[in-house]
């Protein structure tokens, strides 16, 4: 893997399916008011656990710094939603990641990404939850490990019985890295 640097949170690299740059595409950190749309790219996603808006607003402002919009002229079609774990900051937890179904099959989820662990000095490894049956996160976590040089291993984190509410499956901690920043 490159170096990780600190760019200027500015990424605009998506292919139409001919592999041809699409126009007016980019990848920035969101403001508050993208926490509505944030909301919104969830909701109709119709597989990621909908949290109250309220949740992505203030997501979006405390925690824009370890996340990412991905905007189609200026339309919000995409977001990484992650965090600095507090007893391991060199530690990158991945929240939630959706893309709108316009934007599906162009690797905006892989961008968004490959996008943010650039942009975060001292990022060292990645860790997020996937459900079993949830094949497309398998997927998409498997080949940043595999884009990055780094190892991926998956273990029990949350057992379906821990979950106070029905019907959420048991949520596997997929654990990347080591990434890292010399090389």
């Amino acid at each position: 893997m490159g170096q990780l640097t600190t760019s200027s949170d500015r990424h605009s690299s998506t292919r139409d399916t001919t592999g041809t740059p699409v126009p007016g595409f980019e990848i920035t950190s969101p403001t508050r008011h993208q926490g509505a749309d944030m909301w919104r790219v969830a909701r109709d996603s119709g597989t990621l656990d909908l949290n109250t808006s309220y949740a992505y607003l203030l997501m979006a402002r405390d925690f824009a710094e370890t996340s990412r919009v991905a905007l189609q002229d200026g339309e919000v079609v995409g977001f990484v939603l992650g965090y600095r774990r507090p007893l391991d900051p060199d530690c990158l937890f991945i929240w939630q990641i959706a893309v709108d179904s316009s934007m599906r099959g162009r690797q905006v989820a892989a961008q968004m990404l490959d996008a943010l662990v650039s942009d975060l000095s001292g990022v060292r490894t990645l860790e997020t939850t996937i459900t079993e049956d949830n094949a497309a996160s398998q997927r998409l976590f498997a080949s940043f490990a595999e884009r990055h040089g780094a190892a991926h291993r998956v273990e029990p984190l949350i057992e379906e019985a821990d979950f106070p509410d029905p019907g959420h499956g048991a949520e596997l901690l997929h654990l990347i890295g080591e990434l890292n920043s010399g090389s």
